[in-house]
């Protein structure tokens, strides 16, 4: 034994100073190897939808109706499993019902609490003990272990529930057990959650989101493009701020901006009322038909153009600062024609749609008037200056990364981008040319540098990279070739909107392409695979999220509503379990009252994407790699135990 080894074993057995201790964690982490994998939920591009997001998580993607399945069999009808369920998904608002509706509250918590505790126990079965000891709310760890593990045979169990029941409506916390014993079943059925990117932008309610995965037991996050634009702008980046706010005027969502995070958006509306008083705003309608009265409709249209115009501007800017990024041809206010209503875009002379351009110089289109100079200072200090938008975007920083591997998947929100020969592409970042996994490695080193880097430089650099991020060819973010916002807007003609998707997507089906992305994140393309979404999958005419034969997984199916006529469905999650993968697709959720009130389960289809030839244990996981490790680890200690090498009780 070395003295570098030897040097570790002593501080080894500081936690572990006898052979039997050391002997008695070997036996436990040897146990734990064996028990089934414990279960991974994927979801991407929820935009904002609560809701139905909410929903999913509550219901397992109903993995916990198929438990209830399980545990009852034909012993219940099914309106009695389904009204289970809606309990444990809405444990406050299904018990008001319930008690306002029987006579008998004390005959219906003995009936509800043996139920509940019947689904506890099949929800925990592959855990230990102690995992799920670990689970338990505190108030009723002791009296949960207790009904989870009681299971005599000749004991009178209504009479031992009757014990309880009776024990806790004396004291009031019936409803508190039963809420409990409800998010345990949430809690255990899923074990660890991903986030595959996209949970800003486009639906009203993100930041509820983010506060419900704040305190999340287990998760990751992949930061997506329209993560990665909020980030920017909660760090003062111009360019991202205006996409920002243009984008919540677009779908009628302001109220994310005032109500959710206290931006002061009215020296911006009485800036656009006045600049825009008179123009129809001709392009500029709403996305997804927002209800919303006439007058508000119409400052949302004028608050979208007058950010679109300053969008074009203040990017110009970030573009002359940064000519690394070759994104000249985005600069187009300069290419209009004013006295014409004509632009030339690529060789090609287009009629705008929209010719009212009151605050566009014609000499000098990129400059800021004053007061859209003062709008942006003000729009500034109001995103650097919230405390819950910084403390969101910090979270980012914590649960997320542009990638990441997990027991063999690679997981990213958009692309790996490729060259149209299937190789992979470099990006120049800051002078700087890289590709895969390099490429997300440097760029990830520059998003923590815009919010943590001492050096001034070095942060505006980041913020920089943060708006390149979001709309560049060369991002693995983006996955266009241009962000087409000018044409979308300015010009009817569908060629000039066209945003062609990187190559990344027209190789999903080549093995020898994936294979080489696999390698080059250090995985083995045999048992790998890639899950990620950003491109809405169009099941409705037949497209299939499954590709490369089960290697790759696109899972954004349309939790935006806005994209839900495109997809024709409610969006993908995607389970893995000790039984392998289990692909859902989810009609859309009326809402969460009618999914109390009647019942309403969101419907899912559930497909077997992988089913390996026996059970998945933690010994085949990450987990288990460690737990290996700390084993070998353990039983050298144990040999330098026994040899002599090593003192028991030294410390």
């Amino acid at each position: 034994m070395d003295a570098m080894e030897k040097r570790y074993l002593e501080l080894l057995s500081r936690s572990f100073p006898t052979a039997a201790k050391a002997s008695a964690e070997i036996i436990n982490l040897s146990a734990i190897l064996n028990l089934p994998k414990g279960t991974e939920f994927f979801a991407s591009d929820i935009h904002g939808e609560y809701e139905a997001f909410s929903h999913i998580l509550r219901n397992g993607s109903g993995s916990i109706r198929l438990k209830i399945d399980d545990v009852f069999g034909d012993t219940l009808s099914d309106a009695e499993k389904r009204s289970l369920a809606t309990l444990i998904y809405y444990p406050r608002e299904k018990m008001e019902l319930e008690l306002a509706e029987t006579d008998d509250a004390q005959a219906w918590y003995e009936e509800t609490l043996p139920r509940l505790v019947a689904v506890c126990k099949r929800a925990a079965q592959k855990y230990t003990r102690s995992r799920v000891r670990k689970a338990l709310p505190e108030d009723f760890a002791y009296l949960i272990e207790e009904l989870m593990t009681e299971d005599r045979d000749g004991v009178d169990k209504r009479a031992y529930y009757a014990a309880i029941i009776d024990a806790v409506i004396r004291t009031d916390r019936v409803g508190a057990l039963i809420e409990a014993l409800c998010l345990l079943v949430q809690r255990l059925a899923i074990d660890h959650l991903h986030i595959v990117g996209d949970i800003y932008d486009r639906g009203p309610y993100p930041d509820v989101i983010m506060d419900a995965l704040a305190g999340y037991h287990s998760l990751d996050i992949q930061w997506g493009n329209h993560d990665i634009v909020w980030m920017g702008a909660a760090l003062g980046q111009r360019g991202c701020i205006a996409h920002v706010v243009r984008n919540c005027a677009r779908y009628g969502n302001l109220s994310i901006l005032e109500d959710a995070y206290g931006i002061n958006i009215l020296p911006l509306a009485a800036f656009a009322t006045s600049a825009y008083a008179d123009d129809p705003c001709v392009g500029f309608g709403l996305k997804g038909s927002p209800d919303l009265p006439p007058q508000e409709l119409e400052m949302n249209v004028k608050i979208q153009k007058a950010m679109a115009i300053l969008q074009f501007k203040v990017e110009a800017q970030l573009i002359d600062e940064n000519p690394g990024f070759g994104l000249e041809d985005r600069k187009l206010l300069d290419k209009i024609d004013y006295e014409r209503g004509t632009v030339m875009l690529d060789g090609v002379e287009y009629a705008l749609t929209d010719t009212v351009f009151p605050t566009v110089d014609p000499a000098d289109p990129y400059r800021l008037t004053p007061e859209e100079e003062e709008v942006m200072q003000r729009l500034e200090q109001a995103f650097t200056g919230c405390e819950k938008l910084q403390r969101h975007m910090h979270f980012f920083l914590e649960a997320g990364s542009l990638y990441k591997v997990y027991n063999g998947s690679l997981l990213f929100h958009a692309c790996v981008p490729l060259n149209a020969d299937g190789s992979l592409m470099e990006t120049d970042v800051f002078g700087e040319k890289l590709k895969g996994r390099a490429l997300y490695d440097v760029m990830e080193r520059y998003v923590r540098a815009a919010f943590n880097d001492p050096d001034p430089a070095m942060r505006k650099r980041g913020r920089d990279l943060l708006w390149y991020m979001w709309l560049g060819e060369g991002s693995p973010l983006f996955a266009k070739s241009k962000m087409a916002t000018f044409e979308l807007y300015l010009i009817a003609e569908k060629e000039a909107r066209k945003e062609v998707k990187n190559p990344f997507y027209t190789y999903l089906n080549d093995e020898q392409v994936m294979a080489g992305i696999f390698e080059d994140f250090g995985l083995d393309p045999e048992t790998s695979r890639i899950v990620c979404g950003h491109v809405p999958v169009k099941v409705k005419d037949g497209e299939d999220p499954v590709k490369c034969g089960g290697r790759v997984l696109t899972i954004d199916g349309g939790f935006s509503k806005a994209y839900q006529p495109t997809t024709g469905i409610a969006g993908y999650t995607l389970i893995s379990n000790s039984y392998g993968f289990v692909l859902a697709a989810h009609e859309p959720l009326e809402s969460a009252q009618a999914a109390v009130e009647r019942e309403l389960d969101i419907h899912s289809s559930r497909s077997v994407v992988e089913q390996p030839d026996k059970r998945t244990l933690v010994a085949d996981t990450d987990t288990g790699a460690e737990l290996k490790r700390q084993i070998a680890e353990l039983e050298r200690l144990l040999r330098a135990y026994r040899t002599g090498e090593i003192a028991e009780g030294a410390n």
